[in-house]
Parts: structure tokens; sequence; C-alpha cells
């Protein structure tokens, strides 16, 4: 069974989402950031020039919906009162694609980057990523210290291993990743929403509501978004292959993740250095700024203003 276009209960919530962020002074926009590669991304007018002496805030969402799906309730609130906010898609998720054949994270990095360069952005700024886009923030704070302020890593396991992964393979009963991550059936998108969310409703959605879905938000581009779930650097071995970072860094895990583990978020906090922080938020898994939003917004709100 599915459901028209115009009766899709995604594409409604879609256009509610897309009023929310405008309302909270961002508009759609895309830029060629280079030959080969065009970002689409939400951020404020260059008309506005109320918003030029705030700080400015990075968002990069995870492996699933388009940016603002996640980033929702956070964009309301730091936008415009607290940052100078942008929220792109990264490389194959919403309206960003490339002609490039790189997959890794990496690349999904330099992007971001370039992104940041083209919009003119002179003066550092505060990068916060969750799940896959924790691992853009990590290189992108890696690679540009002198760039990025401070960075926020959100239920992220950069510090995984082989062994982590073949773990969640068995957690989620599939035998690849991109069955995972990239589910086609109600089914497998169910199994999904029972690994990364907490919220015990979801398990009652209808089939109906599950393919309506995936239609909408991950049929697009699958092919080469396989090829990024297989072109990412980190975890290929036993071996860990990360490094601490010399930027300020706050960790923020739900304790009830079951995509990363919490035990993970311990870990990495000895692993990135002396200026780390972690917060471990309650009841919650893996998608803490969507499940527990106020909570997440206050943590890293004090985190990236202090005592202002």
């Amino acid at each position: 069974m599915s459901l028209s276009s115009y009766l899709s209960p995604t594409r409604l919530l879609e256009g509610y989402l897309r009023r929310c962020l405008t309302a909270a002074g961002l508009t759609s926009q895309t830029l060629s950031i280079d030959s080969e590669t065009t970002i689409h991304f939400w951020g404020p007018s260059s008309l506005d020039p109320s918003i030029d002496d705030k700080p400015v805030m990075l968002l990069l969402h995870g492996f699933g919906p388009s940016a603002m799906w996640q980033w929702r309730r956070q964009i309301q609130a730091f936008s415009p009162s607290a940052f100078r906010v942008y929220c792109p898609d990264l490389v194959f998720f919403g309206d960003s694609t490339t002609s490039s054949t790189n997959r890794s994270e990496v690349f999904q990095a330099e992007c971001m980057a370039k992104l940041m360069e083209k919009l003119g952005i002179e003066k550092k700024f505060n990068v916060v990523g969750t799940s896959y886009g924790g691992f853009v923030a990590y290189h992108m704070a890696k690679m540009w210290p002198e760039k990025v302020e401070k960075v926020v890593i959100a239920s992220s396991g950069i510090n995984m291993r082989k062994c982590d992964s073949e773990s969640l393979l068995q957690r989620s009963n599939c035998e690849c990743i991109e069955k995972v991550m990239l589910p086609s059936t109600a089914s497998e998108l169910r199994t999904l929403m029972g690994l990364a969310s907490s919220w015990r409703m979801l398990r009652m959605f209808p089939d109906a509501l599950w393919n309506d879905f995936i239609s909408n938000l991950y049929q697009k581009n699958r092919k080469e978004k396989i090829e990024l779930l297989k072109g990412v650097t980190l975890g290929r071995d036993e071996r860990l292959n990360i490094d601490p970072l010399s930027q300020e860094v706050l960790i923020v895990w739900g304790d009830k993740d079951q995509i990363f583990p919490v035990k993970m978020a311990y870990e990495l906090k000895e692993i990135l250095g002396d200026k780390t922080e972690l917060e471990i938020i309650e009841d919650t898994s893996h998608i803490p700024q969507i499940e527990c939003a106020q909570e997440f917004n206050k943590i890293v709100l004090r985190f990236l203003k202090g005592s202002q």
C-alpha cells in the first residue's frame, strides 16, 4: 500500500519543516563550491546585516534524511538570536551532488570547508556534527584547526573499530551495513528506528507510513549513498586511526544509543584530549538532538557560549 504524493505525510511534514527554518531566518540556497560539486544549504540571507557579529555555527547531519529533518529544533533555538547558522546537506543528501568519484568522509569535510570559504566566512566557526556528520566534523577540526573554533560531536563513533560494525550488524540482524542505514522496506526502516530512537510509539506506525518515508527520504541517490557507506575511512580494521584535537571538544551521547553504544563515548573522551567534555543524556538513544532537543540545546549552548 502506498500513499499518493498529495496525501503523503512525509511531503506535508517537509512543508512544515521548511516553514520552520524560514521563520528562523534561514533561506534555502545552492552554491557551486568548485567545478564538480554543488552544495544545497540553509543559511541566513546575505542581505541581513544583523547577523554579521554573531558567532558562526555549522550543523552537519547524520546518515539518513536531509539536514532540515535532523536539525530543525536546533535551528529554531539558535538562529538568529545566538548564532549565524549554516545547515548544509552533505554530498548526495538532499540536493547536494558531485561528479567526483571520491566517497570518503574526508571528501565531505573538504566540501564543507570549501562551502564556508565560498560563503566568505573569514572568522573561526563552531562545528556541530551528529553521527556521520560527526565523522565530517572531526576531519574538519583536524585538517583546519585555524578555522574551527569549537567542536561538538554527538552520537558519533569516530573511534569505531571493525568489530563495532560487526556488533551493529548483529544487533540489527542484518548482513550488510546498507541494510541498516539505507532501509528499502518498512521492516528495515522499523528496525533502524528501533535502534536509533527510544520512542516506543514508532513501532506502532503502519507499513504505509514507513513506505512513504522510504520513497520520499531514502530512494534518492541510493547507489551513491551505498558508496559513501563503503567509502568511510574510519573503522576499517581493529586499529584506531584518530588523533587528539587541538580545539575544545564537547561529546554528547544518549545512554541508550544502540548504533554507537555509550561505552564508545567514554573511550572517545580519553582519546580526543584534555580539552574534551562529555555529556550523557539519560533515556535517550542515537538522536538526542531530536529525542531530547531542549536538554541537547542547553548543553551545546553552555559549551559554545559559556557564561555569555
